[in-house]
């Protein structure tokens, strides 16, 4: 007995000695993160505003212009995310402060995710409409983005990370109606006719029958924290297109981003971001009430207090899973006819080389445009899972009922969308959307894709939302003990 007694003491205590070395063969798994705001004011001025339908100058920042950017890395390799305080960001730009950056930190370009905020009050880096961009900020511009992200990478630490939904009902609505038959507002080079949506009716028009679709009032947060329990990020995301400020501005984006940080007591080392959602057919006027008070101040102050309430409520992670994937997608264009194209040039002859100062004007020269385009477009499309969280990434202005179906077909809970992100490929109207007409429908460089790329593009990122999800799947998060 007492052999066998010392033969099962010998062999549990090998066993414990090799769980022990295992364990130490097999450190614990540490995430780290880094944050950087970096300033991207314009410094020489005046500049090109993007936002209108004509062209602008602005000779004054009211409020400084960043590009806020966070890295994270679970152990197997970094991303990047920039949010950058602009108007719209196209791809080539994005393309060249992807591989700046690359260059700066070995962060893979197809690891990253640049996105534009949508504030209408920053300088011009992508001819829209009637206005052409500003080629020194735009030559000046990707440098900065890649700058930031290096020093987001430079400020890597073990950190902890979390993520709440908190909702905002206050400051969105769906900015598009149905109209009553003859009375929406027409485009005679839009490429439809008789259009049964108007974009921003009024108050109370007695002409607006309802809205075309739903608004998606959530405000996701996602929250980083140093090892130690420092607030290091938060990246916040709403589905308004803007609040309206005046030139040079980041918009409530900027304001969020400050109250933010005095909310959860952050350091000079915290950066607080604010993504766009899917704002394509929202803004921050409530047409079927009379008007209301607010400007991009009391946005800012709305949406960031409405993201504190959801931190509050954040469970962390010591670690977790980081994975992102990306795809392209070619999607057809929707190219005028010769006639229309014949249309346009006798019309625009009458301008006598002056520069357009109307919507038919504006949707003229669009229209000569949209004819040198390539039939096709390539889009590129990105999903991130973050622990259990999933983000996506689009290169449109997308619609609310967009973002909603994704939300609620993913399979990570909760799921995002940031708009605008990895270029700018125009509105996303739903096919049934495209058959009302209106503003965000009529083709031009800011509406382009083919009637049926919405359903594509969400089955798409769909796709990349169960790639995501499914790779790695069996790492458990690791529950913050502290």
């Amino acid at each position: 007995m007492a052999m066998r007694t010392a033969l099962i003491t010998a062999i549990v205590g090998a066993c414990l000695l090799n769980a022990i070395a295992s364990a130490a063969e097999s450190p614990q798994r540490v995430l780290r993160a880094g944050a950087y705001a970096i300033d991207i004011s314009p410094t020489q001025l005046p500049v090109l505003v993007n936002g209108g339908f004509t062209e602008r100058l602005a000779d004054k920042v009211v409020d400084p212009l960043h590009a806020r950017c966070l890295v994270l890395d679970d152990g197997s390799g970094p991303m990047a995310i920039a949010v950058v305080d602009s108007c719209v960001v196209p791809l080539d730009l994005q393309e060249e402060a992807k591989r700046l950056a690359h260059e700066k930190t070995g962060i893979p370009i197809e690891r990253m995710l640049i996105s534009a905020t949508h504030s209408h009050s920053c300088p011009a880096v992508m001819s829209v409409l009637g206005t052409p961009r500003d080629e020194p900020y735009s030559a000046w511009l990707p440098g900065k983005i890649a700058e930031g992200i290096a020093a987001a990478k430079e400020r890597l630490g073990p950190a902890r990370i979390g993520w709440a939904v908190g909702k905002d009902p206050k400051n969105v609505f769906c900015r598009r109606f149905r109209m009553k038959p003859g009375t929406a507002a027409t485009n005679p080079f839009s490429g439809a006719a008789n259009d049964q949506a108007q974009m921003n009716p009024g108050h109370q028009n007695p002409n607006a029958i309802e809205r075309t679709g739903p608004a998606d009032t959530d405000v996701s947060v996602l929250s980083v924290q140093t090892a130690d329990d420092k607030p290091l990020a938060v990246l916040g995301n709403y589905s308004t297109h803007y609040a309206g400020a005046p030139a040079i501005s980041a918009d409530y984006f900027g304001v969020f981003a400050r109250r933010i940080k005095e909310l959860v007591g952050g350091g000079d080392e915290f950066v607080g971001i604010m993504s766009n959602g899917t704002s394509g057919d929202a803004n921050c006027l409530d047409f079927v009430n009379p008007p209301r008070k607010f400007d991009y101040l009391s946005v800012g102050e709305d949406t960031a207090q409405a993201a504190y309430q959801a931190y509050q409520t954040i469970k962390y992670y010591d670690w977790a899973p980081v994975v992102m994937a990306e795809t392209r997608l070619a999607l057809g264009v929707r190219k005028p006819k010769p006639e229309e194209v014949t249309a346009a040039k006798d019309f625009l002859a009458g301008l006598e080389g002056r520069k357009p100062t109307n919507i038919p004007e504006v949707y003229a020269r669009e229209t000569l445009y949209m004819d040198e385009m390539p039939a096709t477009r390539e889009l590129k499309l990105q999903a991130i899972r973050l622990g259990e969280l999933g983000i996506v990434a689009m290169p449109c202005e997308v619609y609310g009922s967009t973002g909603l179906a994704i939300k609620a077909r993913s399979p990570l809970r909760p799921t995002f969308s940031i708009e605008l992100a990895n270029g700018y490929d125009g509105y996303l109207p739903p096919p049934e959307q495209h058959a009302l007409g209106g503003y965000t429908t009529w083709r031009a460089r800011s509406s382009f894709l083919e009637v049926e790329a919405e359903p594509k593009i969400v089955a798409a990122v769909l796709t990349l939302l169960e790639q995501v999800a499914n790779e790695r799947r069996d790492e458990a998060l690791v529950a913050a003990g502290h």
